[in-house]
C-alpha cells in the first residue's frame, strides 16, 4: 500500500531543486492584484498594472521556459505556447458535462485545461503532474485567476490511492508514455466514483488490426514512447480494464497548426520530428502522430 500522504511530503521539497527554487521565491514575492479574467481560448488576465511589475512578470514567465500548453496572456505578455491548447480542449468541451462534479486532469501540465475547466462549475478540480517547473508555472497563473485548483506533484500511478475518488478523469497525451497501459487504465478504473467517466487522448495508428507499434528506440524523437495501438487495440485495452460504452469521439491527426515552436520553448517541436520528405512519416520513418479521443464508462 501506498503511503500518499508520505509522497506528497517528498514531492514538495522538488520545489527546493536549484533550477525550481528561484523560480519559487520570484512567486513568493508577487503582489496580490484585482485582475479581470478571460478564460477562453487564449486565458487571459488583465489589470492597470505599472511598466515595472509587467517586466517582472515577462522576466519570470520567461524563466519559467518551456511552455508546452496554452496560450495565456499575462498582462501585456502573450505566452505563445509550443501547444495551441484550445485545438484539443474544443474538441472535447462539447462532450463533457462537469457541473457539480469532482475532476481530474491527470498530465495536467501547466494547469491549461483545468483553468478552462473553471467555466463548467465543478465541484472540485485536481491536477495531477510530477512536474515543479509545470507546478510554477501553475502557480504563476493561478497567483491571480485565484481559484481553489488543487495540484499535486503526483503521477498516473498514484491517483488510486488519493484521498477521494473522482466523477470525471482527463487523461490526455499520457498512456503512451506508460509501459503498461492496461495497468495503467486499471489505476484510471479504480480512481473513479461509480458512474464515472474517463476522457482520453493517445497516439494511435491505422488498422483494424489487434496490434500495437512499439517504437524500437524513439517516436518522433521522444525517447518515452512505448505502445502505439490500433483503435481497435485501444478499445480492447479499455475493455480489459474494467471500462464499457466506449465512444471513440474524434480521431486527428497533429498538424503544424496545433503544434508548433515558438519563442517560449527550447528546442525543437513538430516539424523536426517528421520526415522532412514526407510529412506522414516521423524522422524514424514511422506513421506521423495521429490520435483517438476516446470516452470511457464504468457502468
Amino acid at each position: 500500500m501506498i503511503d500518499i500522504k508520505a509522497i506528497q511530503s517528498q514531492r514538495e521539497k522538488w520545489l527546493e531543486w536549484k533550477d525550481i527554487k528561484p523560480l519559487r521565491e520570484e512567486l513568493e514575492k508577487l503582489q496580490k492584484i484585482e485582475c479581470d479574467i478571460n478564460l477562453s481560448d487564449i486565458v487571459k488576465i488583465s489589470a492597470n498594472i505599472d511598466k515595472e511589475f509587467q517586466t517582472k512578470i515577462y522576466n519570470l514567465a520567461k524563466m519559467m521556459k518551456p511552455w508546452r500548453k496554452g496560450p495565456f496572456e499575462l498582462f501585456d505578455t502573450f505566452i505563445d505556447s509550443e501547444w495551441r491548447s484550445f485545438i484539443k480542449y474544443n474538441l472535447l468541451e462539447k462532450h463533457f458535462d462537469l457541473k457539480d462534479k469532482i475532476v481530474a486532469d491527470v498530465g495536467c501540465n501547466n494547469g491549461y485545461y483545468m483553468f478552462r475547466f473553471l467555466n463548467h462549475s465543478p465541484k472540485k478540480i485536481v491536477g495531477f503532474d510530477p512536474s515543479p517547473l509545470n507546478k510554477s508555472q501553475f502557480d504563476l497563473i493561478n497567483h491571480f485567476i485565484k481559484s481553489d485548483i488543487v495540484y499535486e506533484l503526483f503521477g498516473i500511478e498514484h491517483i488510486e490511492y488519493y484521498e477521494h475518488k473522482f466523477d470525471t478523469i482527463f487523461c490526455l497525451g499520457v498512456l503512451y508514455h506508460r509501459s503498461d497501459p492496461i495497468s495503467s487504465l486499471k489505476s484510471l478504473k479504480r480512481s473513479l466514483n461509480p458512474n464515472g467517466e474517463l476522457f482520453l487522448d493517445t497516439f494511435i495508428i491505422d488498422g483494424d488490426e489487434q496490434i500495437s507499434l512499439c517504437p524500437k528506440d524513439r517516436y518522433s524523437k521522444i525517447p518515452n514512447i512505448y505502445f502505439i495501438p490500433t483503435v481497435t487495440t485501444l478499445k480492447n485495452w479499455l475493455s480489459r480494464a474494467g471500462f464499457k460504452d466506449i465512444e471513440i469521439l474524434n480521431i486527428q491527426k497533429t498538424t503544424l497548426d496545433e503544434q508548433r515552436k515558438t519563442e517560449w520553448i527550447d528546442g525543437e517541436s513538430l516539424d523536426s520530428f517528421l520526415d522532412k520528405e514526407d510529412q506522414d512519416l516521423t524522422v524514424e520513418g514511422y506513421p506521423a502522430p495521429k490520435r483517438a479521443y476516446i470516452k470511457a464508462y464504468l457502468g
